[in-house]
């Protein structure tokens, strides 16, 4: 089963500011999870504020605009993408992802 272990960040967090030993316990949580063998895909994203987003018009025409889809206190800033047993391994590696990066941290499987 494939998780999503996605990190959420306050809008206008500046990753620039982190400090040194968060990247440090980020690097070895990749590293654990690469040697459990769960680890399939991992990324940061830049801003909500650089996002651009899609929307339907009729007549098949697709509108562009800046910004995130949703306007909400925090956004997704970087996830895991996780092959597990099941939940409960998923959320143990959540439980890891909160240590290390500080945030809020949501876990979801992949239908």
């Amino acid at each position: 089963m494939k998780f999503l272990v996605a990190i959420h960040y306050s809008n206008g967090y500046d990753g620039s500011q982190e400090i040194e030993q968060m990247g440090i316990d980020i690097a070895a949580l990749n590293e654990e999870m690469v040697a459990a063998r769960v680890w399939l895909f991992a990324g940061g994203l830049h801003s909500a504020g650089s996002a651009k987003s899609l929307r339907s018009q009729p007549g098949g025409k697709v509108l562009v605009t800046e910004g995130p889809y949703l306007e909400t206190k925090a956004q997704v800033s970087g996830l895991w993408v996780l092959e597990c047993a099941g939940m409960d391994e998923s959320l143990e590696w959540g439980r890891k992802a909160v240590v290390a990066c500080r945030a809020l941290v949501e876990v979801r499987q992949f239908l």
